[in-house]
């Protein structure tokens, strides 16, 4: 009898076990579902998208820690429209592409300026926004035009179309230091209180702190480079892009992307 009954626990135990293993595959947690990323259990699908979270307007996190923007609303009402929920995770934005290639996230949106560079490493939808690299200085600075930037300290974002910008223009060999920062925040920061004697930045980054602090930077009247933002998607996933490219483009159709362009701009500024 004791031996049946160590038989008997034995059968229970492992069984036990398996249901534990089995269980864990197949519950509420995410897997990857091929071209996206899937809610596996609760059925809801959903687009994971990488964004720099200290980039207003676009997408940046407000006086709650909530993650807000154009950018943000924008890719939303795409995801609801293709059928998803968008979830957002802020990234290294130094690593995007990799964080993109590696399938952790699933588009990069979030003033992502298109360029032949990027062209090799991901694909892009059309673009949505036109922008400009800028050059931000302090509104009591003497500097009024780009050659005023020889000698300086200036500071942009690291690997950022702001470092293309400035290292394509003449006035680059001229500079004294450039100095690359994590986000534009830590740069115009640095503005503020001196370290820095301009910094080169996406104008509709710019003109969003500008309309907070109105008195404290100004801006140059020679741009560096015009620019678009397009959202980028892992090459080979050109389902996804086309679902994508879809939903952008019935957004302009039906308005929901100048009613965005207009809560964030005051102005219908996305391209058509």
């Amino acid at each position: 009898m004791k031996k049946m009954a160590a038989i008997g626990m034995v059968l229970t135990i492992a069984l036990s076990l398996f249901t534990g293993c089995s269980s864990s595959s197949t519950g509420s947690g995410s897997e990857s579902g091929g071209d996206k990323t899937v809610t596996v259990g609760s059925g809801e699908k959903k687009l994971v998208i990488g964004i720099d979270d200290k980039f207003a307007p676009m997408g940046f996190r407000d006086e709650n820690n909530e993650i807000v923007g154009f950018d943000i609303d924008y890719a939303r009402a795409a995801a609801e429209k293709m059928g998803y929920k968008a979830e957002f995770q802020p990234i290294d934005w130094n690593a995007k592409e990799s964080e993109l290639n590696s399938g952790r996230i699933d588009l990069i949106w979030n003033g992502y300026t298109i360029t032949d560079e990027r062209k090799q490493k991901v694909l892009f939808t059309k673009p949505y926004l036109k922008n400009a690299q800028v050059v931000a200085v302090l509104a009591k600075s003497d500097i009024q035009k780009l050659d005023d930037l020889a000698g300086k300290v200036v500071g942009l974002q690291a690997q950022s179309s702001a470092a293309d910008a400035l290292n394509a223009n003449e006035i680059k060999s001229k500079i004294k230091t450039v100095n690359e920062y994590k986000d534009n925040v830590l740069a115009l920061s640095d503005l503020k209180i001196g370290r820095l004697d301009a910094v080169v930045i996406d104008e509709v980054v710019a003109r969003y702190y500008m309309s907070k602090e109105p008195d404290t930077f100004r801006l140059l009247d020679e741009s560096l480079a015009p620019e678009e933002y397009g959202v980028g998607v892992k090459k080979g996933n050109e389902k996804l892009l086309e679902e994508l490219q879809k939903a952008l483009d019935e957004m302009n159709q039906d308005g929901t992307a100048a009613k965005i362009s207009e809560k964030w701009f005051g102005e219908d500024k996305v391209l058509k």
